[in-house]
């Protein structure tokens, strides 16, 4: 393992010090507890929203905090769920008289992290909903959704529902905003190379070094087949395919789109991916309203992509749209 490391137990929370260190005007931690992080602008009044989970994704989870988007993060270990009495002190904090929306992925340990929370939140009268992500197209079939992981397309439920929030929209409302986003948003990831969690030292799974997985997940799960890597065409092709068939795209539609590296892939590569998914969208008369290209959900270092689309309407065009501020997602109007 070659990493730029001290000690590897100290990794998330050194992490932690370097972000509050360079961000001081933007982010801010209680509870005495740097895993319990918040906005240092935060707006009364205004619905609040929440997310968490482990290290070793940024930008996500953390990311995300910050004006026009999330109000707090639990963060845990790498690969770790928080802990429910950080996502409570984070919820605490968060409430601004308006309530709590919780967004995280659709994985067991925060599942039960931010259930908890939400109860020890009842219990202090502040009102709590939750929103589970799981846009991951691979990881179960059609039908069964509710299986799915939450991937790179949960950031797309953050810019709406941040913006919704940031309109004065009400709790109830910003929720049915985000299950917008999550029903019109489908992922597919692939990746080259696997990660190596720094307090284990070794790579998180093996793959041949001229082989790809289809579909594996943020944390190595497996995907829906290995195989050869293909020329870039074909591989967004095969990705693609199961997104626009469950999203049904047709001429006229409109969509947002979110080409995503995982840690290890260079900003040159997905451009040449995202030339094949714009060329692909256009054959099909499907305008592209907005597009992102970048690293946005990583994997450590893993070699790989994700490609996240969302269906657009006028509400979410414009939620979308909206301007945006956090230390790792910077957007004008427009």
């Amino acid at each position: 393992m070659k990493k730029f490391l001290n000690k590897a137990e100290d990794f998330v929370d050194e992490m932690l010090d370097g972000i509050y260190a360079a961000h001081p005007d933007k982010l801010r931690f209680v509870a005495d507890d740097r895993r319990c992080l918040v906005t240092a602008r935060p707006v009364s009044g205004k619905v609040g929203l929440v997310t968490g989970g482990g290290s070793g994704h940024l930008p996500l989870f953390l990311g995300y905090v910050g004006t026009g988007l999330l109000d707090g993060a639990a963060v845990g270990g790498v690969f770790q769920s928080p802990s429910a009495d950080q996502a409570f002190e984070v919820t605490r904090a968060a409430d601004q008289g308006a309530g709590v929306l919780y967004i995280y992925g659709n994985y067991t340990g925060d599942i039960l992290t931010f259930d908890m929370a939400a109860e020890m939140a009842d219990a202090e009268g502040i009102r709590v909903l939750s929103l589970v992500g799981n846009d991951d197209v691979a990881s179960s079939p059609a039908g069964e959704e509710h299986k799915r992981r939450g991937v790179a397309g949960i950031l797309f439920i953050y810019k709406a529902a941040g913006a919704a929030a940031a309109e004065g929209m009400n709790l109830d409302e910003v929720l049915r905003v985000a299950e917008k986003a999550r029903a019109n948003t489908r992922t597919m990831g692939v990746a080259l190379s696997s990660c190596i969690v720094p307090e284990v030292g070794r790579a998180t799974f093996s793959i041949g070094e001229s082989d790809m997985e289809i579909g594996m997940g943020i944390h190595g799960e497996p995907g829906i087949r290995r195989g050869p890597l293909r020329p870039a065409d074909e591989v967004v092709d095969e990705m693609l395919g199961p997104i626009l068939g469950e999203l049904s795209l047709a001429k006229g539609d409109s969509v947002a789109v979110l080409m995503n590296g995982l840690g290890g892939t260079p900003q040159e590569e997905l451009y040449i991916l995202y030339r094949r998914v714009a060329g692909v969208l256009a054959e099909r008369g499907v305008s592209v309203r907005k597009t992102y290209v970048g690293e946005f959900a990583t994997s450590m270092e893993m070699a790989g992509f994700s490609i996240s689309i969302m269906r657009l309407d006028d509400e979410l065009a414009r939620l979308v749209a909206a301007q945006a501020d956090s230390p790792f997602f910077a957007q004008h109007q427009g």
